[in-house]
């Protein structure tokens, strides 16, 4: 593809490489105006930290991006994600995530990225409301590795939720699931992964699929959606256990009940499963949190409590999955370009990708992490990011880091960080 150069009137040929990298660029920074500030270094020194970080022949203009990558499928990008967990798993980094004996935890849940009564794509969702107003909107489902006591997660690719061909329905959490684990279920097999979901999952259909892809599941299941189940367990002596737990000053009494080979719903054919409860009371006897699950792993006195720990981490995926992208940094609500076909999924991709390498480096980067604990936040340490790469080029991401871990550059005299 030519298309002149907009400061020289010279012909540049962009690759779909430097399209790609280019956009992707913008989310590894979190900064909107990289490539801008880019190209005025460029300008300036005849490069640029495009060229020696991200590898551009050329700096492509925004709207040349949005339109080259409209129309790219969405799920391009999704064995980049998988080759970082292999790295990860190569690296031996991935003992932080192991629990129960050496399971990964995988977390499922579904959230929306874009939403407005104006703006649409062929991709969009929709949504009518009772004065006839229609939103347009697209969700996905986000999938992380997850670890309860583990701040980091490690995103995997997501599902789009996209009007599906032959079907009058929207689509949904569940089919997008189901299409998931189909395609990167047995990808990840090795893993030996528990699948985390809400009750939206804790029925047949969904716990069949986990165990037809090689894995388990551990969802939440809620008693008034799960009357066959409740009724199994109603006025039945179960097995339980007390811990209590002390936090400090504070002490509360975790309250454990359980029982095996409890079928999921009505019928012959009806997925037996383990059944468990976890039920948290203060010094004052006071409920403070219950919560129930069914799981495919075995349940007893000496698992129930590392298995309600798991179940619970499946609140990470919005904490540190979603919280972080919509306010993070990464502004996954943001419209960088919603485009008429696949625009949005594949930014959306791309700011995901960014954030898969930023927690692999933090988990696996001697000098990124380095950077990052010479800084106080994780703001100010892309804030300096964006900062040093506007004025100066580093000739490899190691210079960059050490530059920004002690403020030793070439033409930066200061040594404190910046």
């Amino acid at each position: 593809m030519v298309l002149p150069d907009r400061r020289t009137g010279k012909n540049l040929k962009y690759s779909m490489a430097d399209i790609g990298m280019a956009a992707f660029s913008v989310f590894f920074m979190q900064s909107p105006s990289f490539l801008s500030h880019q190209r005025a270094l460029a300008a300036r020194r005849g490069r640029s930290n495009a060229e020696t970080l991200f590898s551009l022949s050329a700096i492509p203009c925004d709207n040349h991006i949005r339109e080259m990558l409209d129309g790219v499928p969405s799920d391009h990008f999704d064995g980049l994600f998988h080759d970082i967990v292999d790295r990860v798993e190569r690296a031996e980094g991935l003992g932080p995530w192991r629990v129960l004996d050496g399971h990964v935890l995988i977390a499922l849940d579904g959230t929306e990225h874009h939403r407005s009564s104006k703006i649409r794509c062929a991709q969009c969702s929709t949504q009518t409301h009772a004065n006839g107003t229609v939103d347009y909107h697209h969700r996905m489902l986000g999938v992380s590795i997850v670890a309860p006591g583990h701040k980091r997660v490690l995103p995997l690719p997501s599902e789009f939720l996209v009007p599906q061909d032959g079907h009058d329905k929207q689509d949904s959490e569940i089919a997008a699931a189901a299409r998931w684990l189909n395609h990167h279920g047995p990808r990840l097999s090795r893993l030996r992964p528990v699948y985390l979901g809400d009750d939206l999952f804790a029925h047949q259909p969904s716990c069949q699929q986990v165990l037809d892809a090689g894995a388990d599941f551990l969802f939440t299941a809620k008693p008034q959606s799960h009357k066959i189940l409740g009724e199994y367990l109603h006025g039945v002596t179960l097995d339980s256990l007390t811990r209590t737990v002390k936090r400090g000053k504070t002490r509360a009494l975790y309250h454990y009940r359980w029982m095996s080979g409890v079928p999921l719903r009505d019928g012959a054919d009806a997925l037996a499963v383990n059944w468990l409860e976890i039920a948290i009371t203060n010094a004052e006897g006071k409920l403070t949190y219950r919560n129930s699950f069914v799981t495919s792993l075995p349940v007893g006195p000496d698992t129930v409590e590392e298995l309600a720990a798991c179940a619970r981490a499946r609140w990470k995926i919005e904490n540190e999955t979603f919280n972080v992208l919509k306010n993070g940094g990464y502004h996954l609500e943001h419209n960088f370009g919603h485009g008429k076909e696949t625009l949005c999924q594949v930014l959306v991709a791309l700011n995901l990708l960014a954030f898969a390498m930023h927690e692999a480096a933090a988990t696996l980067s001697n000098a990124w992490i380095a950077a990052r604990a010479a800084l106080s936040t994780k703001h100010r340490f892309f804030e300096n990011l964006r900062t040093v790469t506007n004025y100066f080029i580093f000739d490899s991401w190691s210079q960059l880091l050490h530059t920004i871990a002690t403020g030793d550059h070439p033409l930066i005299q200061s040594t404190a960080p910046p």
